[in-house]
């Protein structure tokens, strides 16, 4: 049996992936370490999870001034936090590779620690793709912006990996697993051949005890509605017309908020404000979801066959937000701008099924399910242990 070490980021979205490929790794009998911010991993592995503490920038923490999109957003992100986050980070991977010796290494593309020591060391692995917007590019259109970061993380590399490597640091040139699949990408050629689409993980996740589950009107059609961990600063005006729309929406509809903000404070009667939800559950039960455009909810949301209403707001939502709609299963509202009749329409149009939306999801659901998850995630890189041996992982 084989050792794997996973790097991440302190971002659930990151974590929430590889926590499922963690279970199938153990499953299979082989051993399993983590290796980033350790209060931020119990939360979400489980307190006996074997975890390697990194120091973190600022208290590992993104804050992020309201209002800031695009190329000003992307370089902010690299700048003030993956950038001083994989220095921060280094010393503990490497700690956490010459203590737990692993055969292969497992790394989120944003945890570039990870991937610059393993380099640095010659261990092998993979790279953990959290969302497909950099499978395509997305700065092919910004080359100021492309070479400022090629030439940022030539100065990392030259600080904690090998000064002598090529690769690109954010994709290994091991492999690299992408939680999504050949339908939302779209029929574009991928970048390089050894991208292995292996679909969302669904994985079974701590149970919420006092979620109100007895609350839930079995006679209308459930909407769950989340923008996610990270943009609680920019979500009150459209939580609140969300309110509005399900509203308007009469007896048809129950509304399932997750505010873990605690931003809406008003909501139409018999909706459920939580700040925390069981969303795999709630999504088995669900008629179609309002979302920000995360890479996660998007795929579990589309995993079970739902349609969506996207508001992207930044970062990777938009691209995430396109492929959705191009695969016609979900439509695209203005985050800034959309107001509570444009999304009443707007949800009518997806849970009519007047656009084809619903169906067209059903029929991404089941080419997810097929992908292989978790499972197929653990077949490659038993298939990486297997064709290259780690230099010091003997056991």
């Amino acid at each position: 049996m084989s050792r794997f070490l996973l790097v991440v980021p302190p971002l659930v979205g990151h974590i929430n992936p590889l926590a499922g490929v963690a279970t199938e790794l153990t499953r299979r009998g082989h051993q399993v370490a983590w290796c980033g911010h350790s209060e931020r991993l119990r939360d979400l592995v489980g307190e006996g999870a074997e975890v390697y503490e990194c120091a973190m920038p600022d208290g590992g923490d993104l804050v992020r001034p309201p209002g800031l999109t695009g190329p000003a957003a992307f370089r902010f992100l690299w700048e003030e936090f993956f950038l001083p986050l994989a220095g921060a980070m280094a010393p503990g991977v490497e700690a956490a590779v010459r203590s737990f010796a692993p055969d292969a290494v497992l790394t989120d593309q944003h945890a570039l620690a990870g991937s610059l020591v393993s380099e640095r060391l010659g261990v092998p692995y993979l790279t953990s793709a959290s969302t497909s917007a950099e499978l395509i590019d997305p700065l092919a259109e910004l080359p100021k912006v492309a070479a400022w970061l090629t030439g940022r993380l030539t100065e990392l590399r030259a600080r904690v990996g090998d000064p002598r490597a090529t690769a690109d640091p954010r994709f290994s040139p091991y492999g690299i697993l992408a939680f999504t699949s050949r339908e939302l990408l779209g029929e574009g050629e991928l970048p390089w051949e050894r991208v292995h689409l292996v679909g969302p993980v669904i994985a079974d996740r701590p149970e919420d005890p006092e979620f109100p589950w007895e609350e839930l009107d079995p006679d209308r059609d459930l909407v769950f509605v989340s923008l996610g961990t990270a943009n609680t600063d920019a979500g009150l005006r459209f939580l609140r017309e969300t309110a509005k729309a399900l509203a308007l929406l009469g007896d048809r509809v129950q509304g399932v908020f997750a505010d873990p903000g605690g931003l809406l404070t008003e909501a139409p009667p018999g909706t459920l404000v939580r700040p925390h939800v069981p969303q795999l559950d709630l999504l088995s039960r669900a008629k179609a979801v309002v979302s920000h455009s995360g890479h996660n909810t998007v795929c579990e949301t589309l995993w079970h066959g739902l349609p969506l209403v996207l508001a992207p707001i930044r970062d990777d939502q938009p691209i995430v937000a396109r492929q959705v709609v191009e695969a016609g299963a979900g439509v695209r509202v203005r985050f800034g701008r959309v107001d509570a009749a444009r999304l009443a329409e707007a949800l009518r149009t997806v849970l009519d099924d007047t656009g084809g939306h619903r169906s067209r999801a059903a029929e991404i659901g089941r080419s997810l399910r097929a992908t292989g998850g978790q499972r197929a995630a653990a077949d490659h890189l038993e298939q990486l242990t297997a064709r290259h041996p780690a230099p010091f992982a003997a056991h």
